[in-house]
């Protein structure tokens, strides 16, 4: 590839993509959610994670999507999760709305409900479709769940609904349905952790129905012109579980009901690929989905190197290329890119220089490391770029207690 194609293939990163409500976003790049930590003992944003969200507005993203939000406080994801019920932390929303979108770009607010997979530093009683418990390595760090009745189903989406509307309220201008990585939304579209034989089980179509009342719901409360996000599993990587044919028929009815956006991931706690190194892990998938679709398909898993991100827009029919750990290392990534001043982000690979714990622990000393450094972002520090494992992974002991040397998610 000589220097002008570089350029053209390039520019089309930066080609501005209309949602089918009429919502322009400025470019093709998004920051992915991750996991953050960051709120206070009350759950609240924090300033610190408020100028996170700065400098990856400053760096050029078209989209941030937040790590996600909870929308009831008894049932955590994680120790830091940021919480929202009501309209009582209103003041910092608006802050942490306003640090998101002051370059043109867009902020769109994930919201999320863990079911069974709030582990037991957070949790003694979770909930989940039907009282199945997380199984495999990972199992240890979680409570039984107990199967939540149709008031608590219906509860639920009401909850997801009111932290929307807070959302918008806040000046956030989008939201995210997390649908993926085995947290509530995916345990009811997964035959394998959904045994009921009511409404909200049994067929794919009654597994679907608890996302489609959160939709539903939402859509009334937001209006037709503000954007809706849903992130969906291509698979669970699990036999028996959620499969490519259910992903592809979830995202055909969404599509159908009007939804705006569509990202695509993929895994859980049991079988974590979201969390797996390597690059662009469900590319293939987003671009079969995208051709039989009419909403726009982003993609995320992987993306660090420039000739990967411009082959994926410019060779598939994916709108959008998502971001994670590469803009950790580096918020101006969008800018340079741009400039074509962007040198590849060398991810590092952590270790701990004893192997059995690297191949136990690889993950979520990931997950440890990339908050760490989000982390150093807030308090306007430059990420520190090393592969010692020791003190994410002591980091993780002192957040989760007994409990930390378990298995987490990105």
């Amino acid at each position: 590839m000589n220097r002008g194609e570089t350029k053209v293939s390039v520019e089309k990163l930066f080609e501005p993509l209309t949602l089918r409500n009429g919502v322009t976003i400025k470019n093709r790049l998004y920051k992915g959610a991750m996991s953050e930590g960051m709120a206070d003992k009350a759950h609240r944003p924090t300033q610190e994670l408020i100028n996170v969200y700065k400098s990856w507005e400053d760096g050029g993203i078209g989209v941030s999507i937040t790590g996600n939000v909870m929308i009831d406080r008894r049932h955590l994801g994680e120790p830091g999760n940021v919480v929202i019920e009501d309209e009582r932390d209103m003041g910092i929303l608006k802050r942490w709305a306003e640090a998101g979108k002051n370059n043109g770009g867009h902020i769109w607010m994930q919201i999320n409900h863990p079911g069974k997979q709030s582990p037991k530093s957070v949790s003694k009683q979770p909930i989940a479709p039907s009282a199945i418990p997380i199984s495999g390595s990972a199992g240890s760090a979680f409570n039984r769940p107990r199967e939540m009745t149709v008031s608590e189903i219906q509860e639920a989406a009401a909850r997801f609904v009111t932290t929307a509307t807070v959302a918008k309220k806040a000046g956030f201008t989008g939201v995210q349905i997390h649908g993926a990585h085995g947290y509530l939304v995916s345990q009811f579209l997964s035959s394998r952790d959904n045994k009921r034989d009511d409404a909200y089980g049994g067929s794919l179509e009654k597994r679907m129905q608890f996302l489609i009342d959160i939709y539903t719901g939402m859509r009334r409360a937001l209006g037709e012109e503000f954007p809706i996000s849903l992130k969906i599993n291509s698979t669970d990587f699990s036999g028996g579980g959620f499969s490519f044919e259910d992903s592809i028929a979830v995202i055909k009815k969404m599509d159908a009901l009007g939804i705006d956006h569509i990202e695509i991931s993929g895994g859980d706690y049991e079988k974590p690929e979201m969390m797996g190194e390597g690059e662009v892990y469900f590319l293939d998938y987003a671009e079969s989905i995208s051709s039989e679709v009419d909403i726009p398909i982003a993609v995320i898993g992987g993306f660090h190197k420039k000739d990967s991100m411009i082959h994926a827009i410019t060779h598939t029919e994916v709108s959008m290329i998502g971001l994670a750990r590469a803009l950790v290392l580096n918020p101006q990534l969008p800018n340079q890119l741009k400039t074509n001043t962007y040198r590849d982000t060398k991810l590092p690979r952590l270790t701990t220089k004893i192997k059995a714990l690297d191949k136990m622990f690889g993950g979520m000393i990931g997950i440890s490391y990339y908050e760490q450094q989000i982390r150093r972002l807030g308090r306007h520090k430059s990420p520190k770029v090393h592969r010692n494992a020791w003190s994410p992974l002591f980091e993780l002991a002192k957040v989760h207690g007994p409990y930390a040397l378990t298995k987490r998610r990105g």
